[in-house]
């Protein structure tokens, strides 16, 4: 049997993929099985930082993995405590937890807060606020975290203890608070599964100033916006904003499956012996990954994140059949007058790859893909979507 055979055999039917097997590139272009090349405007959902096969990445992770491949967290290993210390010198945050992936993040994340706030307010104060459009992962408790009905429907009974509420309307915020029982709003700067829809900024700023008045934790997750994507290094940054806890994973470690907790002071000390763990969590192949990436998210290099943003952005605004352009950085939502699966097939045939948010065709390139190859594949896009 070919891939496709075996796939459709032997693994869970829980993808719709694109006809289409990849099997090498270098930076953002990929190959597939025929021969054919892509421009690579998805990096794997904004998970491949600096490309397919990146240099740096691999003698990062080949160094690692020719010394030690993994030792329990009974043991300390350098890459995992000097990307802690990365994470915390560039944040000013001052621990962190290390997992998996997203969800690992956001439970993490959760889990802090509710022990926060039983120590400090009473284990009554146990709920979690959310956005309405949200999007916080595929275990039972981060989408009861997602605020999205159509991703409760299936798992009932989720985890209780969450409530959602309107972007935008504080007012609805302040009615969840009003009995005392809320320890944490948990948001995205930019809802990346809603269709890369960003908050207003003047909204953010007075949730903020709520949160710290009512001493309700301000949970950020970056797991999508993070590590350099939205031209700064978390998109909270964008915002003004001082989160008490920051969840990330996706482009963190660059290709391979890493979570982080980010924790402010007011939660550092939240966790003692024995209160979370993880088998892989700070997994040191990971984290030396990882610090490969993080140690290249400079101020020059995220200036040209957003300048290529501006870039394409400018290439694709006004275009036949383009509505509007909404995101930060280099996540950006295209809203087409074609079904947005559609142009991405369109796209497809003519050699770029890109992906869909809602009824949005989304771009998540490489945060180093070179201009011409940004020129290139924004003409592609603009061909695909005239009506």
């Amino acid at each position: 049997m070919n891939t496709f055979e075996l796939d459709q055999t032997y693994i869970a039917g829980t993808y719709k993929r694109f006809p289409v097997e990849i099997v090498s590139g270098k930076g953002s272009l990929v190959k597939d099985v025929n021969g054919k090349e892509y421009i690579d405007m998805g990096s794997g959902i904004a998970v491949t930082s600096f490309g397919v096969a990146d240099d740096v990445w691999i003698d990062a992770v080949e160094k690692q993995i020719r010394s030690v491949q993994h030792m329990s967290n009974l043991y300390y290993t350098a890459p995992c405590a000097k990307l802690a210390e990365a994470l915390c010198k560039k944040t000013g945050m001052a621990k962190v937890f290390f997992s998996n992936s997203g969800a690992e993040a956001n439970e993490c994340a959760i889990k802090a807060a509710r022990k926060w706030a039983a120590e400090h307010k009473g284990p009554a104060c146990s709920t979690i606020v959310t956005l309405e459009n949200s999007f916080h992962g595929r275990t039972l408790t981060t989408l009861a975290a997602t605020g999205q009905e159509h991703y409760h429907e299936l798992y009932q009974p989720l985890t209780p203890g969450f409530a959602s509420f309107p972007a935008g309307d504080l007012d609805a915020l302040k009615k969840l608070c009003a009995n005392g029982t809320v320890a944490a709003v948990l948001i995205e700067c930019v809802q990346g599964e809603g269709g890369v829809i960003p908050l207003d900024p003047g909204f953010a700023k007075e949730l903020a100033a709520y949160l710290k008045e009512q001493d309700i934790l301000l949970m950020v997750d970056e797991v999508q916006t993070g590590n350099g994507r939205s031209g700064k290094l978390y998109a909270y940054m964008t915002y003004g904003l001082e989160p008490d806890v920051v969840s990330t994973a996706k482009g963190l470690a660059g290709g391979l499956p890493m979570g982080a907790t980010l924790l402010g002071d007011k939660v550092k000390d939240v966790f003692s012996y024995g209160d979370h763990g993880s088998t892989f969590g700070g997994n040191p192949v990971a984290a030396a990954a990882a610090l490969s990436v993080v140690e290249r998210l400079t101020d020059d290099f995220l200036a040209d994140v957003t300048r290529k943003s501006n870039l394409i952005r400018n290439l694709l605004d006004g275009a036949p059949g383009i509505g509007s352009i909404s995101g930060l950085g280099l996540m950006l939502g295209l809203k087409t007058s074609k079904p947005a699966g559609e142009v991405v097939a369109a796209c497809m045939a003519n050699g770029v790859l890109c992906l869909t948010a809602k009824d949005k065709v989304r771009l998540l390139p490489a945060l180093n893909i070179p201009d011409d190859l940004l020129v290139k594949a924004a003409e592609v896009i603009k061909e695909a979507c005239k009506p």
